[in-house]
């Protein structure tokens, strides 16, 4: 049985958490949404009732107080009354561009009636208004909420992803942070004996040239290790000369290269930079490596340095 990993439980767990908190606001928003739409179309009937009893009882001496209470009440529900012919009798909560822009008046109409069927109010001498609505702006802002919703909910999933991933680098940064450094302590007792033998070797046989390239590797191993020791730590800069520092990473090079493959480097005047002389050859050494290796085995490396404007180029 595979066992999941705590990174991955933990996206598992979040995905799910997410997915169950939009399921949950989908179906209370749209069940609210529901709600609101039956509460706004008995508020429709309402007002309708009340524009029909008025149209009914006008020529009475009855207190309408109560219905006019009831039609004014609408301050929210766009409305639209007409008669059997679809001319437009009146409309509330509807602002006008211009007060004689009927064709706007008639563009909602239609709107209006692929919206909503309408409200039918039946008059006393038989003929019939109709009554169409529009949903309520808040209702309307109630239907996006949702996805809204959606979309901070997938905001905050993306910025904790993000932090969770930026987490697990930094702990493999502080892993590949502790084995550079063990290595270069593990290393640095044994380049120290090795440093003692061939400072005795060199005393012994100071014209072999075997003891010197020996000499050579010995100092080699001893500025690895000194790179592998300065992994995450902030250098220390000073003022080297580049171009003797080119020439030194040329050299090495060329010894441990194939004899088809030519370097082509003319010191001029030295270069100074605030560096540190350690990484930045370290930097120099794998370009050189790289290019050696591009060659395919023959070829001509060349290598520039310049001063232009202030500005070092190499």
């Amino acid at each position: 049985m595979k066992i999941l990993s705590p990174r991955n439980k933990f996206l598992l767990t979040l995905i799910i958490a997410a997915v169950t908190v939009s399921f949950i606001t989908i179906y209370f928003t749209n069940r609210f949404v529901s709600e609101l739409k039956q509460e706004e179309r008995q508020k429709i009937d309402l007002w309708a009732n009340a524009v029909k009893y008025i149209s009914n009882e006008m020529g009475s001496c009855e207190d309408f107080s109560l219905i006019f209470e009831i039609v004014q009440n609408n301050r929210t529900v766009p409305v639209i009354l007409t008669d059997e012919t679809g001319k437009v009798i009146g409309f509330r909560n509807i602002e006008l561009p211009d007060i004689q822009d009927t064709v706007y008046v008639s563009n909602l109409l239609n709107k209006m009636k692929a919206e909503h069927d309408p409200i039918t109010i039946e008059l006393p001498d038989g003929s019939k208004n109709y009554v169409y609505y529009f949903d309520s702006i808040t209702l309307k802002k109630l239907n996006y909420y949702p996805y809204i919703q959606l979309i901070i909910i997938a905001f905050f999933i993306g910025i904790a992803f993000y932090s969770y991933g930026q987490a697990r680098k930094s702990e493999q940064n502080l892993i590949w942070l502790g084995m550079a450094k063990e290595t270069a302590h593990q290393l640095g007792t044994p380049t120290s004996s090795l440093m003692a033998c061939s400072s005795l070797l060199s005393e012994k046989y100071p014209n072999d040239e075997v003891v010197t390239e020996l000499e050579k590797d010995v100092k080699r191993i001893e500025t690895i290790t000194s790179r592998f020791s300065k992994i995450g730590s902030s250098p220390s800069l000073d003022s080297i000369d580049i171009t003797n520092l080119i020439t030194d990473s040329i050299n090495y090079q060329s010894k441990r290269c194939p004899k088809t493959i030519a370097f082509n480097f003319s010191p001029g005047i030295p270069i100074y930079a605030k560096a540190n002389h350690i990484l930045l050859g370290w930097v120099l050494e794998n370009i050189l490596k790289n290019a050696v290796d591009a060659m395919q085995g023959k070829g001509v490396i060349s290598v520039e340095a310049t001063v232009e404007k202030k500005q070092r180029y190499y």
